[in-house]
């Protein structure tokens, strides 16, 4: 059974990445908010102390891996023998969470914990992991044909001696232009149909890759979102993640475990933007002379009291959502319906809540005197990235009704 009391290993974790959060990225928001594409220098000392921590022993305080468990990472031996672990999924998640209450787009700009390193941490073999382990590696799925159906990859890698050779373009690459590897999908073999797609490790600096524009957007402003083309690109054949062989009768199911990690996780951003926005709201209203009561039914307080309670409820069940998603991952159950019920919820809350914030806090909530109005912009992209809330939501039916995606789409 799940236990959703946090152990003392992930409360002090947290509460590094809060300090981070408060401290460093907080303090920075709106300045890289403004200066679209600028480098966060303030994110070297993040890097610092994160590799600083790492070789101490301690937890990472960024949180955007997740992935296997490592030895020792059971909170107890008495956790151990009640069968509940909590390990690299869920401190990874509390500390996104953390992050992000201080900036989602710092959070995603953070050196050497990308979203690549998540699926790295999924699928690599050991001696990749040995390679790979300690690179910066952004995610690269979307095309400009496609977005959210990962199954529609055009890229192509064709195998050539000792060497693949990549063919194609990627739009939407979060810390495209600034990882050191890039974790590209493509195609081995479009004959044999989405069962072919694999993930590559790609160098950055690999000779082929060019990093061709980036991105003006809404939100997330600090962290660079990339469009890449692979011409004839070529790197190592044990660069491919995982198994070469192309597995008919498994299908689409090994490249897409990588979401089951990751997707947790980016609920977990929005739960943390979520926390933000609803701490800044209760400080506006307070303010104003606003009483929020836990002790009087809704229908008798102020009318944005009531709401306010309306949307805690709501982040409440999107934060024990994302827990347990994570919790099941650290315990090796199956979690892909878990992953994106966790999701499709924060993603949805994320945006109803920082956009009603800016609402309810009215004049104050939509200039730029707190950051109310810059978290409903960042939030959007929480409820589109790593599956929108509509292929949530289908994946959650078909789960639910046992139904192949042939049957329901």
């Amino acid at each position: 059974m799940i236990n959703l009391e946090l152990p003392k290993k992930l409360r002090a974790s947290a509460n590094q990445a809060h300090q981070v959060a408060a401290e460093i990225f907080r303090p920075a928001s709106r300045k890289y908010d403004l200066a679209e594409h600028d480098y966060p220098v303030e994110l070297d000392t993040m890097a610092a102390m994160v590799e600083g921590l790492s070789d101490s022993g301690s937890a990472d305080v960024s949180g955007a891996t997740g992935g296997r468990k490592a030895e020792g990472e059971t909170d107890s031996h008495a956790t151990e023998l009640l069968g509940n672990t909590n390990g690299g999924n869920m401190a990874a998640l509390m500390n996104a969470l953390e992050t992000s209450w201080g900036d989602v787009g710092l959070m995603l700009s953070i050196p050497y914990q990308g979203l690549g390193n998540a699926a790295i941490a999924a699928v690599a073999t050991d001696e990749q992991l040995s390679r790979f382990g300690k690179v910066w590696a952004a995610m690269a799925i979307t095309e400009p044909s496609f977005g959210s159906d990962s199954a529609a990859v055009t890229t192509t890698a064709t195998l050539d001696g000792d060497e693949w050779v990549l063919n194609g373009t990627k739009i939407f690459v979060t810390a495209g232009s600034r990882a050191t590897h890039i974790v590209v999908w493509a195609s081995v073999d479009k004959s044999l149909g989405r069962a072919a797609i694999k993930s590559f490790v790609v160098p950055r600096d690999a000779k082929g890759l060019t990093i061709s524009r980036l991105e003006h957007k809404l939100g997330i402003k600090a962290s660079d979102t990339a469009e890449i083309r692979f011409e004839d690109c070529r790197i190592p054949k044990d660069n491919i993640l995982g198994s070469p062989e192309v597995n008919v009768e498994k299908g689409f199911a090994g490249v897409m475990q990588t979401f089951d990690n990751t997707r947790p996780l980016v609920a977990a951003m929005a739960v943390g933007v979520g926390r933000a926005a609803l701490e800044e709201l209760r400080k506006v209203l307070t303010d104003a002379g606003v009483e929020i009561s836990y002790d009087k039914p809704a229908n008798n307080q102020h009318a944005a009291a009531a709401e306010f309670l309306r949307m805690e409820a709501d982040w409440e069940s999107a934060y024990l959502l994302s827990l347990r998603a994570g919790w099941m991952a650290d315990n090796k159950k199956p979690n892909s319906l878990e992953a994106s019920m966790s999701k499709a919820k924060a993603g949805r809350m994320g945006t109803d809540v920082t956009l009603k914030a800016v609402e309810l806090a009215g004049a104050t909530g939509y200039s730029q005197r707190t950051l109310l109005e810059k978290w409903s912009r960042d939030s959007k992209i929480l409820d589109i990235f790593e599956g929108t809330q509509q292929i949530q939501q289908l994946i959650v039916a078909r789960r639910v009704l046992n139904l192949s995606s042939d049957k329901l789409k």
